[in-house]
């Protein structure tokens, strides 16, 4: 297993110093760490492209906070994971924070500006595994790794673990296209030092990672092959159907067939399975699912934060619900739902639907007051308990791994892709491949599908797992008055809002720093 272990975090930290931009190249080092040393001995490779692969789960050098990776903002609330489930979630209809965290309501309210710290630091962690990955990338290069003389399986490796960090930043660049839309573009190719990076449109990003991912996908291992936490082929082939799906949004081209094409690509390697069980996906021993093709992997002893899933499981647990289930030392009284989700099941206890996994014990099913955590229904879905009861191994922070990719986001893209035209699919395919997870979930199974089903379905299989936001862009209903929920635009029955918040935008802060940027929307 590919748990990370926080102490090579100062590793990548001594190198990240020592090639920063600086304007005296004569300067000799502060530190003794440098990239020539570290490099120089293949047997640390794979403990800096762990670091990489860890800043999707911690904060920063030490656990569980006190060396963050980025400033200007708490280091608890800056994690990637955590950032990037409460930009996806929060201002939809799945989700809303109880909590009055700087500007934390403007997310749930769809009312943010260019100044907002929460998105400013997604923007900053999106471009810190950015330059992780490219200091990774240019330092195990082939020509590099002739000048000091690796050769034999440490080069092997090497070109494996560089395949890997280009997932990474291809990843990385795939989350800013949808959240930004257009960013500056930095690459291996761009040498560290003082310069203003050029921005890049979304056409051009979108063709980057595609380029990116395809290039890769021979040279990772083959599905199911990797190590658990770490990406296969499968994972780039994951990240290219969701690219494909959501190709319309970003280029205004549509590239269903294409979503098709490698969505079955995963589904087809015949090595990610359905979990039997729809909840143990979510517990303290999910590493063990078959489902799970990329997660982002926590350790309760090894790689404590308070992002993560720390926040996830901690923030869902309040009212009267007992801690002690979830396997926590204590309930944060964050995070619930609207009703809106709750209106995608037949009922709010399970019985129809076993994926409909509600806290309704005190808490109403409206949401009148998002400052009340008592008002919406609480969740269940995640737990830092195992799927045989036993609590995680420490009950402050989680073990439970985030499933940022599953198999069951692959059976919907492909159903939703063939509804909207893609070729190489069929909808009998479709509706079986639907029908599979209602069957695990219990619910009765459908003869026919068409395009609301599937985004009601998408809630009901994928909720609180960070598509929503992405989803309803997808659908045309983020923004617009043709579907509301409570407090999307500031009221609590909902308004239409701006078309610029289909888009985070450029923070304000780098748009100061490099005078080469445009905003990406108006009225910021």
């Amino acid at each position: 297993m590919f748990k990370v272990t926080l102490r090579v975090g100062m590793l990548v930290a001594a190198m990240a110093v020592a090639t920063s931009c600086v304007n005296d190249l004569d300067r000799v080092p502060k530190y003794e760490v440098t990239s020539a040393s570290v490099y120089a001995d293949p047997a640390n490779y794979k403990a800096v492209l762990a670091r990489l692969y860890a800043t999707l789960a911690v904060s920063g050098q030490q656990g569980p906070a006190g060396k963050p990776d980025i400033s200007g903002i708490d280091e608890g609330t800056s994690n990637y994971m955590r950032l990037y489930w409460k930009l996806q979630e929060l201002p939809t209809d799945e989700a809303k924070i109880a909590w009055n965290d700087a500007t934390i309501q403007d997310i749930n309210k769809i009312t943010w500006t260019s100044s907002d710290g929460f998105i400013t630091a997604m923007y900053n962690r999106i471009f810190y595994l950015i330059s992780l990955s490219n200091e990774f990338i240019r330092e195990t290069t082939d020509a590099k790794l002739a000048e000091r003389s690796i050769t034999g399986q440490a080069a092997t490796d090497a070109k494996t673990y560089r395949a890997e960090a280009r997932f990474l930043r291809a990843m990385a660049y795939f989350h800013a296209i949808d959240m930004f839309g257009t960013v500056p573009f930095v690459t291996e190719a761009d040498a560290p030092g003082s310069f203003l990076p050029r921005q890049a449109t979304r056409q051009e990003l979108f063709t980057y990672v595609e380029s990116e991912l395809k290039a890769i996908e021979t040279e990772l291992a083959a599905p199911g092959a990797a190590e658990y936490g770490r990406a296969d082929r499968a994972a780039a082939q994951a990240i290219l159907a969701r690219l494909y799906l959501n190709a319309q949004v970003y280029t205004s081209t549509a590239k269903y067939s294409e979503a098709i094409t490698y969505a079955k690509k995963v589904i087809d390697s015949g090595v990610y399975k359905l979990e039997p069980t729809y909840q143990n996906l979510f517990t303290a021993d999910n590493n063990l699912s078959k489902e799970i093709i990329f997660p982002i992997t926590f350790d309760g002893t090894r790689t404590q934060t308070y992002g993560g899933m720390t926040f996830l499981v901690h923030a869902q647990v309040g009212g009267s619900m007992n801690v002690s289930s979830y396997g926590v030392n204590g309930g944060w009284a964050g995070i619930r739902s609207t009703q809106k989700l709750a209106d995608v099941f037949p009922d709010a206890t399970a019985a129809a639907d076993k994926r409909g996994v509600f806290y309704t014990d005190g808490q109403q099913r409206d949401l009148n007051d998002l400052g009340t955590f008592t008002d919406g229904y609480a969740i269940t879905k995640y737990k830092n308990v195992t799927s045989t009861g036993k609590p995680g191994s420490d009950q402050q922070f989680v073990d439970t791994d985030f499933p940022l990719i599953r198999l069951a986001d692959m059976y919907l893209t492909y159903a939703e892709a063939v509804l909207r035209g893609g070729t190489g699919g069929d909808q009998a395919t479709a509706i079986s491949y639907v029908n599979l997870l209602r069957t695990r979930a219990k619910a009765a199974a459908v003869s026919s599908i068409n395009l609301d089903f599937i985004l009601a379905e998408r809630a009901r299989e994928l909720y609180w797992e960070g598509y929503r936001r992405t989803d309803l862009i997808r659908y045309e209903r983020f923004v617009t008055g043709t579907y509301l929920w409570p407090w999307k635009g500031g009221v609590k029955e909902g308004r239409a809002v701006d078309v610029r918040f289909n888009l985070y935008p450029i923070p304000a802060t780098d748009l100061v720093a490099n005078p080469t940027l445009r905003q990406n929307g108006s009225g910021y």
